[in-house]
């Protein structure tokens, strides 16, 4: 049995076809149905059952999946061991980041960050927190950056900031004469909301439900951006709640138009989070250190009241 072979598998369970899995581990579809088989018949049993298709584990390879994923990460980890001991902080580093994250921080500490670390190869990707969670349990992610808390049994989260809720409110809302605005001002049929499966669109209606929520089914606008939020609402269909760092690149035109909370206001926590197995956990505590930093410095406010995305 080898680490290989463990891996094929892996690979196998994961993309349901022999092929697909070959194409992901660089290796040609004879190779690793080779392997596989000698590991079957070093262990005088079936692990996938071939008659299916897509191809299905047996029974006994779904507790094989799950030892072979603590084999293959403890594994990993010996070289993380090594890395530490030596203050190496390099080698490949997938992170994925929510989209309402994504535009306003990466721009943030990505080229600090890189400058700082060249022997770190980063591959960043935009997904979903549903996504992430999934890929983080796959072992495709090393980190993400999440709306948190997610209170997921295997997954840990570190908090680099809490992000406040800023009203952008055109001249024609009746709200546009307010210095300050307050939760109980709020109403969800008047707001211009994200699509579903943003965490921010969640944390909206969650402060909507703290003080009223009416239904009204006369129409309902979403969009995927915030720039387009704004555009709509300039055509009178509503205010929309934006997330403090993206009041940061609005022009100075429709900064006018933001109107922030009385404090404490109400805010997003957004953190890195990562397997309990705690794999590359030198590079996860290095892009904290960087990214906290940077974004506490960036943002005013000291007390602020958590909404949460679930």
């Amino acid at each position: 049995m080898t680490i290989t072979q463990l891996k094929y598998v892996l690979a196998v369970a994961e993309h349901q076809n022999f092929t697909k899995a070959a194409e992901k581990t660089f290796v040609t579809q004879p190779t690793l149905s080779m392997q596989i088989q000698k590991l079957e018949e070093e262990l005088d049993i079936l692990i996938f059952d071939r008659s299916k298709k897509p191809i299905e584990l047996t029974a006994v390879g779904k507790k094989i999946v799950n030892q072979a994923k603590n084999i293959v990460n403890e594994s990993e980890r010996m070289q993380d061991v090594v890395d530490q001991e030596k203050g190496f902080i390099g080698g490949d580093f997938k992170l994925g980041i929510i989209p309402t994250v994504m535009p306003t921080l990466l721009p943030m500490f990505l080229k600090t960050f890189t400058a700082r670390y060249p022997k770190v190869h980063l591959k960043i990707e935009e997904l979903s927190t549903e996504e992430i969670i999934h890929k983080l349990e796959e072992g495709h992610l090393d980190a993400a950056i999440a709306a948190t808390p997610l209170q997921h049994e295997t997954i840990k989260e570190r908090v680099l900031y809490y992000e406040p809720f800023v009203g952008y409110i055109p001249e024609s809302h009746r709200l546009s004469q307010k210095k300050q605005i307050e939760t109980s001002d709020l109403d969800i049929d008047d707001i211009l909301l994200l699509e579903d499966g943003h965490c921010f669109r969640d944390g909206v209606i969650n402060l909507c439900r703290a003080s009223k929520m009416a239904k009204n089914d006369s129409f309902q606008l979403e969009s995927g951006s915030f720039e387009t939020l704004i555009k709509l609402s300039h055509e009178g269909l509503g205010m929309t709640l934006l997330p403090y760092l993206h009041t940061l690149d609005i022009s100075e035109k429709q900064q006018k138009n933001l109107r922030y909370f009385q404090e404490p206001p109400p805010a997003r926590e957004v953190s890195i989070i990562y397997p309990k197995s705690e794999l590359k956990l030198h590079i996860v505590d290095a892009m904290y250190q960087l990214i906290a930093g940077v974004v506490r410095g960036a943002i005013r406010f000291q007390d602020v009241k958590i909404i949460s995305p679930i």
